[in-house]
């Protein structure tokens, strides 16, 4: 059986303070396959920075175990720690690209460190640029440049050392949305035709919707939600993972009525499902809200409908819409 190219055992991260601790992270596990666009999604505190520091050890863990490739990047020297960075390409929100240099010596910057040639180093730089859209951009300097463009450089800039994986630290944060698309649409294309493994730290889900074939969601340093995206989607577990789906509000308010939850793929969502069963079942509906969402290439409707009060009228409900093989759930408020 193959090994996973990601695993997280167990991981721990307790920060003292004065007078206390903060638990940043508690007990973590979870693996990344080759090949994944991993999304590793929360907000602001739930640990998602704190995490991919522990990943490539710029950060040690409290407790808990790291393996690459099944090797523990714990128990790594330093010469060992450093050749498997090398193997992870960092992507932060803010680009980190040196402003007195070009464009072509940004990208090149990390082959002049590893002593390449410069004939071999400048054609490979060309090709980085190519690969990100950028070879007429080889003399500019970045503060001639887009946030986009930036970003495409500072991508093309974590390839130069043929990584295995990209860590994306919020990368697209800074952007705004339709330059947040082409970003993405690009790491997709870099996953695809490299076959470049792709862990994305993120507190946006549309991110996480538009390319992530698997989601971790982290509620407070606890992981409480993992899976695919779709099965995570369909039968959403944690209020974090509620809200972050848009199937609770965001704030904390209890919503006035207890609602069923309807799930409809592709094929079904152009179907009057909520008009049959008010005919059907002789009953009034009431919806709360409705939408329809693309999750990793897939169509998916949502609709929140009121609950019936009386317990023999919800059963119906849900007999009915599970006959018709929706993902169908009453949703419980925190």
């Amino acid at each position: 059986m193959d090994r996973p190219q990601i695993e997280l055992r167990g991981l721990s991260k307790v920060y003292p303070i004065p007078g206390g601790e903060v638990v940043a992270l508690n007990n973590i596990s979870l693996t990344i396959e080759k090949g994944d666009i991993y999304g590793i999604i929360g907000m602001s505190g739930a640990g998602k920075i704190t995490l991919i520091r522990c990943l490539n050890r710029l950060d040690s863990p409290t407790d808990g175990q790291v393996f690459i490739d099944g090797e523990n990047i714990l128990s790594m020297n330093i010469k060992q720690l450093r050749e498997t960075r090398r193997r992870m390409g960092m992507i932060f929100q803010q680009f980190n690209l040196l402003m007195q240099k070009s464009v072509a010596r940004n990208v090149r910057y990390p082959l002049e460190i590893a002593g390449v040639p410069k004939k071999q180093a400048n054609e490979r730089v060309l090709e980085l640029l190519r690969i990100v859209g950028l070879e007429d951009k080889a003399r500019a300097y970045p503060s001639q440049l887009s946030g986009g463009q930036k970003q495409r450089v500072a991508i093309a800039r974590a390839l130069a050392s043929d990584p295995e994986m990209l860590l994306c630290d919020e990368a697209t944060s800074a952007l705004d949305p339709m330059t947040t698309q082409s970003i993405l649409a690009l790491l997709q294309k870099i996953n695809r035709e490299l076959g470049i493994t792709v862990v994305l730290i993120t507190h946006e889900m549309a991110v996480i919707r538009q390319i992530c074939n698997k989601v971790a969601i982290l509620d407070g340093g606890e992981l409480v939600e993992q899976g695919s995206v779709d099965d995570v989607f369909l039968h959403t577990k944690s209020a974090a993972g509620r809200r972050l789906f848009g199937i609770l509000p965001d704030h904390e308010e209890t919503p006035r009525h207890p609602a069923i939850r309807i799930v409809f793929d592709g094929a079904a969502i152009g179907q009057p499902v909520i008009s049959r069963l008010a005919r059907d079942l002789d009953m009034d509906v009431n919806i709360l809200s409705a939408d329809i969402r693309q999750l990793n290439d897939k169509t998916y409707g949502q609709l929140l409908m009121a609950r019936p009060d009386d317990p023999g009228e919800v059963r119906r409900v849900m007999d009915y819409l599970a006959k018709l093989q929706l993902t169908v759930e009453e949703v419980h408020t925190p």
